[in-house]
C-alpha cells in the first residue's frame, strides 16, 4: 500500500483548492497525506471502502476485470477528483481502483467522508458536480473505445495523465498502457511508435515524455476535449 505522510496540504487537487477557506479548513483536519506506488490498489470490486482519496498528482484508474483475468480501463482519476465515490456508509463499487501513475493523495475515513458529503454547504455540492463529471467521463470513455482508434485513444490517455502529473516525464509500461486501453501490448508498442516517430513522444525504458502537446491534441479524439471540459466544469461549480 502507499506511504503516510506527515504533513497535510490540500495544494495540487483542485475541487478541494476550490472549496471556501472555512470549508477546506475543517475537511484538511480529517485529511492524511499518502504516497502511492505504481500499480498499488486502493479497493478491489465489491469490497467494503475504507477511505477516499484526493489525488494530488500521479493518476489512478478506475478499471473492470473479466473473468479471463483481462482487465479494462472505465475511467481515470486525478487531481482534478476524488476516488471512493460514489459513497455510502459502508459502501462498495463494481470497479478495482489501482495506481498508475505513482503520486500523493490526501485520504479521508470513509465514515467521515460520507458524513461530511450528507452535510448541507459547498462540499456537497461539489461531491454532487463531480459524479456528474465522472459519470460522462465513463460514458464517453465507453464510446471512445468502440470507435476510435488505438492512436486517437493513446493520445487521450497521455493528454489527460499529462494534465495530471505536472510534469513532461512520467513513468508507464507498455503492458499496463495495453490493459488500460484494452488493446494488445504489441498495439500499444505500434501506437506509441508512431507518436514517437511524429515527434509527439518519446517513450524508453517505461518512461514517456511528452515532446509536442498541441501535436498530441491534434492526433486525439474530440473525447480529450468533451472529458476535460466536464472535469474542468465541476471544479468551477466548486468555486461558484
Amino acid at each position: 500500500m502507499g506511504e503516510n505522510g506527515k504533513h497535510t496540504n490540500h495544494s495540487g487537487n483542485h475541487l478541494l483548492g476550490a472549496l471556501p477557506q472555512g470549508d477546506r479548513a475543517r475537511l484538511l483536519r480529517e485529511l492524511t497525506p499518502v504516497t502511492l506506488r505504481m500499480k498499488t490498489v486502493l479497493f478491489e470490486p465489491g469490497q467494503q471502502i475504507s477511505s477516499v482519496h484526493f489525488p494530488l498528482d500521479g493518476v489512478i484508474s478506475l478499471v473492470t476485470a473479466l473473468e479471463d483475468g483481462a482487465i479494462v480501463e472505465v475511467a481515470t482519476v486525478g487531481n482534478e477528483g476524488i476516488v471512493g465515490v460514489p459513497l455510502v456508509a459502508g459502501g462498495t463499487l463494481a470497479v478495482r481502483a489501482i495506481s498508475q501513475v505513482p503520486g500523493r493523495t490526501l485520504s479521508m475515513d470513509a465514515a467521515s467522508f460520507v458524513g461530511e458529503a450528507e452535510r448541507a454547504g459547498p462540499f456537497r455540492r461539489l461531491v454532487q458536480n463531480y459524479l456528474q463529471a465522472l459519470f460522462a467521463q465513463i460514458s464517453q470513455a465507453a464510446a471512445c473505445n468502440r470507435l476510435h482508434s488505438n492512436e486517437e485513444r493513446l493520445s487521450r490517455w497521455l493528454l489527460m495523465s499529462h494534465d495530471r502529473v505536472g510534469t513532461e516525464t512520467f513513468p508507464i509500461t507498455h503492458e499496463f498502457l495495453g490493459q488500460m486501453l484494452g488493446s494488445r501490448r504489441a498495439t500499444v508498442t505500434l501506437s506509441a511508435g508512431l507518436l514517437q516517430a511524429a515527434g509527439l513522444i518519446r517513450y524508453h525504458r517505461g518512461q514517456v515524455t511528452i515532446l509536442d502537446r498541441a501535436g498530441l491534441e491534434h492526433v486525439s479524439c474530440e473525447c480529450y476535449r468533451v472529458i476535460k471540459s466536464a472535469l474542468d466544469r465541476a471544479v468551477a461549480s466548486a468555486a461558484s
